[in-house]
């Protein structure tokens, strides 16, 4: 289960701080205290923060190595050299590539472009650079994002002929290469150090053009998104300046990517242009995406645009068979390292780093996917938040031939016999260097909601967010809720909470929880809803976190699925005495922070098992995919457990759903199913309440048994008697809760004997 966190904390000077910029900047206390926070700390700061413009702009010259190189190229323009362009082949070197060679063109040189393919690798190759001298023998070469790592591949060049610029913004290496180099993260006099490629090569253009440059900032704007640098300081004046060039007047490749959005914000581009760029270079077409970001050919425009469209259509079909892939592989060797580290010769170079991302984000720890080509094996790497990988990886290089990258992504290379020691060692080292806290997933919350217009529409100029500068979340605290499928059968919901209205979309599966009086924490960030003219503040749900220990009607919903379970009892259980119980769970939490899920039908009993005290209780299913330790009260009938590699039943019958493989263990000291004292299976009693809900027919009830029983209590049956009836009915097919309305077929004839909930409750009642 997530944690919450505050996003930051202020000491009680601080605060009277905050107090302070409010009114001198004219904001509310929330905003105020979410920019200081943020390292917006006066007045000024903050008025620049929330107009973010061209402006802001600081003076390229600040940066080492940016006169030199201009006034190299400048020689070569007055000497009439010839100048190549080497970029990289994902969203960041084609709009670096698009940039420079615009630029280039101003100042009155027009440059040959080279963006390598996914196959030839990462940066510059000795066979990429012959290819270069071969077709066009350059006086000048220069790079944009990438060649801060290629030192011998700079004195290859060098050795041609040609003078060498790097402009990079990667991580530095020990060695840099001997030639003149841009890059922020070089000591100097820029006081920004976060810029993307093209953010550079924007720079480079501005010192080379002038006011010209700001022409380009669109390309520098996807980029930067799209590279997922921090959106403060000035990549944040680059965005938003990028933002509001393309919809005012939006380039012909623009245009045709973007298609008929309305609303062109930093997710756009994020989500809808960035992934068609990346598509063209994973599927061996860089070409395609640098041609469709440097022609002037609307007809060609137009065609080239249609294809990137295409290929991301098929680079979706194509990630979503490699991780159903991944996961099957990662379910078969388990997901108990701090890392998970897969490797195939059937899949794609170009679409690894895209499934590494989505299995880190689910088991909250580093992703490593190679392909493997012959005795090599070439991976992509994604991190989670609190986990440098970039540091991880450079302590375990003994075991690498080949890497670079940053905190939370990078490229690698590894033999075949060094994959095994190399998942060892980051296993240990990440194991060593971050405590099982660190690594529980967190979610960051600014504070308590306030029901204020003001504050939701000040929130609404953090715009750009993204990486750095993400858009706040609130919480607020609450018991029972009565939330409800927007429309019948929908995923999405809505309800009303702490005096605000909520949507929660494909929130269906927190519909029980939502309902139910466990104390929660809903998570949401503010929204501005308009209606006739008039404005009102909305929250959009994130995430609910709860206590599973609270509440009391969830016992009845427990009820409910426990019923719905009875027919699935696992004969291939492992009876273990209470006492030797107690102490496997000790040794397996001890041993392994994942792997393990103690399943209990009542949470009094959790007390007669101490070495389970301090893991989360779950409810109805595992909040979280990593398949970190926990406890799971009341599985649902569509729960999979299937990953773990331990499933131990405290209590009642084995009565689970998906366990896969798993290694499963039941108490034989409690073996009795709890709360059936309650029912009454008989024939009677069943007739009876199926008389009484036939009269409710197209009642509003949910789709939650227990929600339903409760709502049909009153008629002269307990809710447990009546979630019990309903269970059968609903198994028997004489009523249907599909769509949130209880409906009755009439005239179905069946006999109580069909139903396995109705058996198996009927022989351990003795009935």
């Amino acid at each position: 289960m997530k944690k919450l966190v505050p996003e930051f904390e202020l000491s009680s000077e601080q605060r009277e701080a905050v107090r302070h910029l409010a009114r001198e900047a004219d904001l509310t206390e929330t905003t105020a205290g979410i920019l200081f926070a943020r390292g917006v700390d006066t007045p000024e700061k903050m008025r620049a923060f929330l107009s973010p413009s061209g402006e802001n702009y600081l003076s390229p010259f600040l940066m080492k190595g940016m006169r030199e190189a201009v006034d190299l190229i400048r020689t070569a323009r007055e000497e009439g050299w010839r100048v190549a362009v080497f970029g990289d082949y994902d969203a960041d070197g084609i709009g670096a590539c698009a940039v420079l060679s615009r630029a280039l063109a101003m100042f009155g040189i027009e440059p040959y472009l080279y963006v390598p393919e996914r196959t030839e690798g990462y940066g510059m190759s000795v066979s990429a650079i012959d290819k270069i001298f071969d077709e066009f023998l350059p006086d000048l070469f220069i790079t944009v994002d990438c060649g801060i790592s290629n030192r011998e591949e700079v004195e290859y060049i060098k050795e041609q002929g040609a003078y060498v610029i790097v402009t990079d913004h990667h991580e530095l290496p020990d060695e840099l290469p001997d030639c003149i180099i841009i890059n922020p993260k070089l000591k100097d006099d820029y006081p920004y150090d976060n810029l993307c490629g093209a953010g550079v090569a924007f720079k480079l253009a501005q010192a080379l053009v002038g006011e010209r440059a700001n022409g380009l900032v669109d390309f520098a704007a996807l980029s930067t998104v799209a590279d997922s640098v921090p959106l403060l300081g000035e990549n944040r004046d680059i965005v938003a300046e990028g933002l509001r060039l393309i919809e005012k007047s939006p380039r012909p490749a623009f245009a045709a990517l973007l298609g008929k959005t309305s609303e062109v914000t930093a997710q756009t581009l994020a989500f809808t242009v960035a992934p068609r760029i990346n598509a063209a270079g994973r599927l061996g077409d860089t070409k395609a995406a640098l041609t469709l970001f440097t022609s002037e050919d609307e007809e060609e425009i137009e065609e080239l645009a249609a294809r990137l469209n295409a290929y991301n259509s098929e680079r979706q079909k194509y990630c979503d068979g490699l991780y159903a892939q991944a996961s099957a592989q990662i379910r078969a060797e388990g997901p108990y390292d701090n890392v998970v580290m897969l490797a195939s010769e059937e899949w794609n170079a170009g679409f690894v780093g895209i499934v590494a991302a989505r299995i880190a984000e689910e088991f909250a720890r580093p992703a490593l996917l190679f392909v493997r080509r012959g005795d090599m094996l070439k991976g992509s790497v994604r991190s989670i938040e609190a986990i440098n990988i970039y540091e991880a990886l450079k302590s375990c290089s003994a075991y690498i031939s080949e890497f670079g990258g940053h905190a939370q992504a990078a490229g690698v290379n590894v033999s075949e016999e060094n994959f095994g020691p190399l998942k060892a060692a980051l296993n240990d080292f990440i194991g060593e260097k971050y405590s099982r806290e660190e690594l529980v997933p967190a979610i960051a919350v600014a504070g308590e909601a306030v029901e204020d217009l003001r504050v939701a529409r000040e929130l609404t100029l953090l715009e750009p967010c993204g990486m750095g500068n993400r858009r706040p979340l609130f919480y607020i605290e609450a018991e029972q809720v009565d939330a409800a499928p927007i429309k019948p059968a929908s995923a999405h919901l809505s309800f009303r909470a702490g005096g605000l209205d909520f949507v929660y979309f494909n929130g269906a599966r927190d519909l029980g929880i939502l309902r139910s009086d466990l104390k929660k924490r809903i998570v949401f960030e503010y929204n501005v809803s308009r209606f006739r003219g008039k404005e009102y503040v909305k929250g959009f749900v994130r995430c609910v976190l709860y206590d599973g220990m609270s509440g009391s009607d969830i016992e009845y919903s427990a009820l409910a699925e426990r019923l719905r379970l009875i027919p699935f009892s696992h004969e291939n259980a492992e009876a273990v005495p209470e006492s030797e119980l107690n102490e496997f769970l000790r040794a397996q939490i001890e041993r392994c922070a994942y792997g393990l899920c103690a399943v209990v039908c009542d949470r009094k009993n959790l007390s007669r098992f101490p070495a389970l005290e301090g893991l989360d209780v779950d409810v109805f299913r595992p909040s979280a995919g990593s398949c970190a330790n926990t406890v799971l009260y009341a599985p649902a009938q569509d729960c999979d457990l299937s990953a773990f590699r331990d499933v131990v039943v405290l209590d009642g019958p084995v009565l689970l759903p998906q366990t896969g493989d798993a290694h499963i263990l039941s108490n034989a000291s409690l073996t009795d199913m709890v709360a059936l004292d309650a029912i009454d299976p008989s024939r009677e009693t069943l007739l009876a309440v199926f008389a009484a809900v036939r009269g409710e027919d197209g009642l509003e009830t949910g789709e939650d048994l227990a929600a339903a029983a409760k709502l049909l209590a009153g008629r002269g049956f307990g809710t447990e008697q009546l979630i019990f009836a309903l269970a059968v009915f609903e198994e028997l097919g004489l009523i249907s809760l599909e769509g949130g309305r209880l409906r009755v077929f009439r005239g179905k004839r069946t006999e109580l004997t069909n139903s396995r909930v109705y058996r198996a409750v009927s022989r351990m009642k003795g009935a």
